[in-house]
């Protein structure tokens, strides 16, 4: 199983983004992370189509592009236009996910399904060969920062099992609280990709990055 750091840009410093997200290109980030909110879904607003255009041209890593957003079947081709590689949508924020997946797949994009800490897997039954990627919040979707809810651990485990189970090459993101302290936890319990926002962007991005990253297993 291959690990990785994917930094969220909802950390950076938008006086010098492009600075920022080159320091995390140069210590070898593969998977760059926009989380997009509406102020609706979540309490908080942060950015969209325009941002993610702006920046595309700076490098070509994986914009992994997180639609913490009502309906976002209405945005899947701006993004798509935009420069995203890949798009999460919240199970919650849907009213049909399967035809969201096949919009996003119709759009030669990889697909996400995110789900709140108290969503229960069960959503996920019928959706799991239209999805490449799982998202779990290990905290409450809105504000950076949080610290990570430790009941997500047994959920992330049981979604590990769950695929070994089906034989599905489905990855595991988690997003939420991960820091040096407690991605350990995370990666025990079957994740392999890890949204880090404020334990990496900051002063000495590289130090950080690099720090976090010493934690992923090698193999």
């Amino acid at each position: 199983m291959e690990y990785y750091l994917a930094p969220s840009i909802l950390s950076a410093d938008f006086s010098h983004l492009g600075d920022d997200i080159r320091a995390v290109k140069e210590c070898g980030a593969k998977i760059l992370h926009f989380d997009v909110m509406d102020g609706l879904f979540v309490p908080s607003i942060s950015f969209g189509m325009p941002v993610l255009k702006s920046i595309r041209p700076l490098t070509d890593m994986f914009y992994d592009v997180h639609l913490m957003i009502r309906d976002p079947e209405r945005y899947i081709d701006a993004f798509a236009d935009a420069g995203a590689d890949g798009i999460t949508v919240h199970a919650e924020a849907c009213v049909h996910l399967d035809r969201v997946l096949d919009q996003i797949h119709d759009r030669g994009l990889k697909t996400g399904v995110a789900l709140n800490p108290a969503t229960p897997l069960h959503v996920l039954d019928y959706v799991y060969d239209k999805t490449d990627m799982i998202l779990l919040m290990s905290v409450n979707p809105g504000f950076g920062g949080q610290k990570l809810i430790p009941a997500v651990l047994d959920k992330i485990a049981k979604l590990r099992g769950i695929l070994d189970e089906k034989g599905l090459p489905a990855w595991i993101e988690v997003d939420g609280g991960i820091n040096a302290k407690t991605i350990g936890s995370v990666i025990d319990a079957g994740a392999n990709v890890f949204v880090a926002g404020s334990a990496v962007f900051g002063t000495g991005i590289e130090t950080r990055y690099r720090e976090l990253e010493a934690l992923l297993p090698t193999e």
